[in-house]
This record gives structure tokens, C-alpha cells and sequence, in this order.
């Protein structure tokens, strides 16, 4: 007997991509380019992964901001802020 077979967790069926990239599928016959093209659209070439890549340093430095306005908040606090201004001493 044989064993149960387990659902795909990627998606990834071996047999569309057999069927899609044989030269006589009819997506093939319709766009002859189509296969030539499909690697600008996965891999490394997602939308996802392209748009990561535009802002290389964007989450270490917005990490980074973060942290040192938390801090300047917390342990660099003005000691002088309120020393000796009394309300006759402004104009």
C-alpha cells in the first residue's frame, strides 16, 4: 500500500511547469517569448524582493533612530531646564 500523499506547502507543481515550458504548450504557441521572459519575474526579480532592495539601509537605520531618540529621551534629559526662571525674568 501506499503511503498517503502530503499536500505541497510551496505550490509548486512540477508537473504545470512540465506542461507551461514544452514548446508545444498553447501559452508557448501563443507568446513565443513568454518563456524567455519569465525569469524577470521570480527568483530575486520579484516585486517584493525589487522593492526591498531599493532602500538597501532603510530598517537598520530606522532601528538605529529609534533606539537613540529612546535614548536621548530617557537618559540625556536637560538637568538645567527649569533652574531659576522665574515668571518676573521673562518677557
Amino acid at each position: 500500500m501506499a503511503p498517503p500523499s502530503r499536500p505541497n506547502l510551496t505550490g509548486f507543481d512540477i508537473r504545470k511547469l512540465a506542461a507551461a515550458s514544452s514548446p508545444s504548450s498553447l501559452k508557448s504557441l501563443k507568446d513565443p517569448w513568454h518563456r524567455m521572459e519569465e525569469w524577470r519575474y521570480t527568483g530575486p526579480f520579484t516585486r517584493w524582493n525589487r522593492f526591498k532592495g531599493a532602500f538597501p539601509g532603510l530598517g537598520i537605520a530606522t532601528v538605529a533612530f529609534t533606539f537613540y531618540c529612546g535614548f536621548e529621551y530617557f537618559f540625556l534629559k536637560d538637568k538645567h531646564h527649569d533652574e531659576g526662571h522665574g515668571a518676573a525674568e521673562h518677557h
